[in-house]
């Protein structure tokens, strides 16, 4: 009798339903990840890639200028570019790539030299949240594109970023608000009501200039904060009223772009230009909060490629030094390596994926271990434009995207490979 390699039809609904539930299952949607930490939540994946790469899934193009990465909810994937004459949100199907709708955010342009939106979207159930590289804010209907509200984070709130290369920034959502950081002598940072853009409140008592990291929301003593770094402080504020709990002075040179990381009450920030990396111990008590610095040094100065926070263990790049995988509490560098070259890193499964910034834009695939840089496989990206790769990969419902551009690739990362 001739064995059948047909499954029942009950069994191909079931095994399509199963896969309908992943699809949804573990979204990214918004800059770094579910977290904020640069962390998916994906599990089932390739622990070694074919030579040449994971399987690519699709290729989209048309995307124009800009270095905004991707966020993925509920089936769609949300990017931002440039046209002749707007910066635009993009919306695609998760599916197959394909353009869903645009909308315009605000005036196109290159500020500092580099064209284009640098901001990625983020998703909150049916409302998009873009920010500009002029500091357009806007808010869109996540099905249609239709806008619900603008507002100028220069012309409303008399904006002052700390230098010169445009708002960076990717709005955080926390409950009926969305967080920004205008900078400037009416507020650091900016909380507008989610659903109509009126302002919520404004840091009164934080009034630094913007630099070009995302706030983070915590708990800590008792309180939900938002942790925001700027040209000179990281700070805390409270989430109803803005109010200044704590800062921490640190002076950030040029340019202040990795987001924080908060870890049990120890707050660690790090740039380039010489700054270097810093921890500071925040303490509660009696309703009251200070920060200490804990330590200051050079074992990480992340330009903008991003850190992950594993266990006691950072990782990330540092200028001058490779790939490092430093000691989170004691700052003492664990191990560096050249790897693939300068760029950013996402984590996923037990594994860093790290991204070259030029070249040939190599892709590599590193255990996240403080055993030491072991390297299982890369692959140099296709479809290189002439701009550094500086969106940051993302990993989400088994799938690798990666953005430069005009481009968008997408792998599929899956240990199962469907046929």
């Amino acid at each position: 009798m001739r064995r059948s390699n047909t499954i029942p039809c009950l069994s191909w609904a079931a095994l399509f339903f199963t896969t309908a539930i992943f699809i949804h299952a573990n979204d990214w949607p918004q800059w770094r990840g579910p977290n904020r930490d640069g962390i998916s939540t994906d599990t089932g994946l390739l622990k070694q890639w074919p030579s040449g790469g994971p399987p690519l899934a699709w290729k989209t193009t048309a995307l124009g200028a800009g270095f905004s990465s991707v966020s993925v909810a509920q089936g769609k994937i949300f990017t931002m570019g440039e046209g002749p004459d707007s910066s635009f949100v993009h919306a695609l199907s998760e599916r197959n790539g394909k353009l869903l709708w645009s909308a315009k955010v605000g005036r196109p342009g290159d500020p500092g030299g580099y064209p284009g939106p640098r901001a990625t979207p983020t998703i909150d159930g049916d409302l998009v949240f873009a920010l500009g590289q002029y500091g357009d804010l806007v808010c869109l209907e996540a099905a249609s594109g239709k806008e619900k509200w603008r507002k100028s984070l220069t012309k409303d709130f008399g904006g002052r970023l700390m230098s010169g290369w445009g708002y960076s920034e990717s709005p955080l959502v926390d409950g009926d608000k969305v967080l920004c950081t205008p900078g400037g002598s009416k507020g650091t940072v900016l909380a507008l009501n989610k659903g109509t853009g009126e302002v919520v409140w404004s840091s009164k008592a934080l009034t630094d200039a913007a630099a070009y990291a995302s706030i983070i929301p915590v708990e800590f003593g008792g309180r939900n904060q938002y942790i925001v770094l700027t040209d000179a402080s990281v700070a805390g504020l409270a989430v109803q009223n803005g109010e200044l709990l704590w800062r921490g002075a640190r002076r950030g040179l040029t340019a202040v772009i990795a987001t924080p990381i908060f870890h049990e009450g120890l707050v660690y920030v790090t740039s380039s230009y010489g700054a270097g990396c810093n921890l500071f111990q925040v303490t509660a008590s009696g309703g009251a909060f200070k920060a200490a610095q804990v330590y200051a040094n050079r074992t990480m100065a992340n330009h903008h490629g991003g850190v992950v926070r594993l266990g006691d263990f950072v990782y990330g790049h540092s200028d001058g030094k490779g790939w490092v995988c430093q000691n989170l509490k004691t700052g003492e560098m664990v191990w560096s390596d050249r790897g693939p070259g300068k760029g950013a890193i996402a984590c996923a499964d037990g594994f860093l994926y790290l991204r070259s910034e030029s070249g040939k834009g190599t892709v590599a695939l590193v255990q996240a271990a403080p055993s030491g840089y072991k390297e299982i496989s890369r692959f140099d990206q296709p479809n290189r434009s002439t701009q550094n790769s500086w969106p940051h990969p993302v990993i989400a419902n088994g799938r690798l995207y990666l953005r430069d551009q005009d481009v968008l690739l997408c792998y599929d990362v899956r240990a199962y490979q469907p046929q």
